[in-house]
């Protein structure tokens, strides 16, 4: 790929781009893309001092926190404001969380709010069954789970693994999901990672459902061994997916590794020096 600097010289342009650049830099200053983390990698970490994890993870430049459930609790044994505060201190922001979808969801949705977050996403399929029927059952109660959301100020969303791009009678399942689903009151969280583990191109989903996946999970995968790896050595093509933030509707990318090269807190410095390069 050439350089902004390559481009400007062979299209003549050099000089005038080098007396406006300042001007340009602070002009997309705003648009730059702030990197959030699952918490899910840090699982272990955050379990046994939470606030201590978090002053780690804001040291290497993450700004945007999404929470998963432990046995601790949504927030690590902290409270909804206590967590909201935490975050707050150390300038980021605590945007998303993962939760089931169960017979608890009005507390959590109402923990939601004290956490003063903007999404809670469903991270696993909440009734068993790879059929069409079963994602159409599933995307009815995602519809009305987002209604709940809605009404509280919370937006609901849906986060994928591998097997949701399994086919049922030559429907892929993802697909009868999206399909069923309304944009407005269910917001995809789509793990780029997981995707490619299940045979597909996210590209072709940005281009599928364009402006559908306000959130990611950026995601390197080892294919060999299914899991997840560092931004680079894996088979995820990351330049070309930051390459279709807008295709996607993308809002919020959390960065997530739940397999290390040595810790995750190595790993998280390696994948956002990464990211820094492109």
């Amino acid at each position: 790929m050439r350089s902004r600097r390559e481009f400007l010289l062979q299209s003549g342009l050099f000089t005038t781009a080098t007396i406006l650049l300042p001007t340009f830099v602070l002009a997309n200053a705003s648009e730059e893309q702030h990197y959030g983390v699952q918490l899910y990698s840090f699982r272990d970490e955050m379990a046994k001092d939470a606030r201590g994890t978090l002053e780690k993870i804001a040291a290497i430049g993450l700004k945007k926190i999404e929470s998963a459930r432990s046995s601790k609790g949504h927030y690590y044994g902290l409270s909804p404001k206590e967590m909201r505060d935490a975050c707050d201190a150390l300038g980021m922001k605590l945007t998303s969380g993962h939760v089931a979808l169960d017979d608890n969801f009005d507390s959590t949705i109402e923990e939601a709010v004290a956490s003063g977050q903007e999404y809670l996403i469903c991270s696993s399929m909440p009734s068993k069954g790879q059929t069409v029927a079963n994602y159409q059952k599933v995307a009815e109660a995602f519809n009305k789970a987002g209604e709940a959301c809605k009404k509280m100020g919370i937006k609901f969303g849906y986060h994928n693994h591998a097997y949701e791009f399994e086919a049922d009678n030559g429907e892929v399942l993802y697909d009868v999901m999206m399909n069923n689903t309304e944009a407005e009151l269910v917001h995809m969280e789509l793990d780029l990672g997981w995707v490619i583990v299940g045979g597909k191109d996210p590209l072709d989903y940005f281009k599928k459902y364009p402006g559908r996946f306000p959130l990611w999970h950026l995601k390197d995968m080892n294919m060999t061994k299914k899991e997840s790896t560092e931004f680079g050595k894996g088979s995820l093509d990351i330049p070309s997916m930051m390459a279709s933030q807008e295709a996607s509707g993308v809002k919020h990318i959390f960065i997530e590794q739940e397999e290390y090269a040595s810790t995750p807190l190595e790993s998280m410095k390696h994948n956002m020096s990464y990211l820094g390069k492109l």
